[in-house]
């Protein structure tokens, strides 16, 4: 067996209490219910090839109408997650859930996490009740995490409506939603305004590498905005590999992101694992790496943008 090399940025934890609710949205997604635990997880990894696992939380916290119950559940998932880095800080990271909407009780759990758990970075979902990240009364959020240069996952979740009903909606509508707020920040300046920041968009940018040139035309009917400009803030964002190393996704997504900006992600337990490695077959032996290539997406792009990683 290849020793473990990889940084998987985009695993995700289910504490025992979150499981059965974890359980009843899959099914209201038409998706496999996923079972998460440590030993599980290890085994995965070590299968996989994956030294450390950047773990979140990926769903709704609570309830639409109930900021105090999502503020209580991203404290215990971050909690039930710290713990489990402390114990293991070789083979685990930390990205911790906020509950937006509700700004100032995400910027009260983000202090926590990055001041008191040490947690690696943040994640937020690509909507939040329906607003997405662009909008302005976000922005204190952003301002603090851009003081702080923290790393932020933007995990997809389920636009309003649904594309396709009677398709799985993280198949059809959460590339979608990835793209959608993505565009929604760089048209608001959101990336290029807070640079220290670092945004992460799972499964490749949804089809934003594809669609890029075509959304920077549309910069032309933007007061302020140009293409060249639209295309600079899209770009600042980086991108997992998760259900994404495809032969036509992967060569659109190595031609559009910055370099260096391309991490590998596996999307455990989201992504039943005999799924997930048909896609790191697809990694491996893509025919147009260049020397260093496939390390830096592996490993060394996630060592830059989380150094105590590189150390353990």
């Amino acid at each position: 067996m290849t020793p473990p090399a990889r940084i998987d940025v985009h695993q995700h934890v289910i504490p025992p209490d979150r499981s059965r609710a974890l359980a009843d949205r899959a099914a209201a997604l038409g998706w496999p219910a996923p079972a998460w635990d440590e030993q599980s997880a290890l085994a995965m990894m070590d299968r996989r090839s994956i030294a450390t696992g950047v773990l979140s939380y990926a769903a709704p916290l609570a309830a639409p109408d109930d900021p105090a119950g999502a503020r209580k559940s991203a404290r215990s998932v971050n909690e039930f997650t710290a713990e489990l880095v402390k114990d293991r800080p070789d083979r685990f990271g930390h990205f911790a859930a906020l509950p937006l909407p509700d700004v100032d009780g995400a910027l009260t759990e983000a202090a926590y996490a990055l001041d008191v758990l040490h947690a690696d970075g943040v994640m937020v979902l690509s909507n939040a009740n329906g607003r997405y990240l662009g909008d302005p009364a976000f922005e204190p959020l952003w301002a603090e995490l851009d003081a702080r240069a923290a790393v932020v996952l933007v995990h997809p979740t389920a636009p309003p409506g649904t594309m396709v009903p009677g398709l799985p909606s993280p198949l059809v509508d959460f590339p979608y939603d990835t793209a959608r707020t993505a565009l929604h920040m760089a048209v608001s300046g959101v990336p290029g305004r807070y640079p220290r920041m670092k945004l992460i968009l799972p499964h490749a940018g949804g089809f934003l590498p594809y669609a890029a040139q075509r959304f920077a035309v549309a910069a032309h009917l933007h007061p302020g905005s140009t293409p060249q400009g639209l295309m600079g803030e899209l770009r600042r964002f980086y991108f997992d590999t998760a259900i994404s190393a495809g032969p036509a996704a992967l060569p659109s997504l190595l031609a559009f992101a910055a370099p260096g900006h391309v991490l590998y992600g596996s999307d455990f337990p989201m992504l039943p694992e005999d799924w997930g490695t048909d896609f790191d077959t697809g990694l491996d032996e893509y025919p147009h790496w260049q020397d260093g290539d496939l390390h830096a997406i592996n490993r060394g792009n996630a060592e830059l943008l989380i150094p105590r990683l590189a150390r353990t």
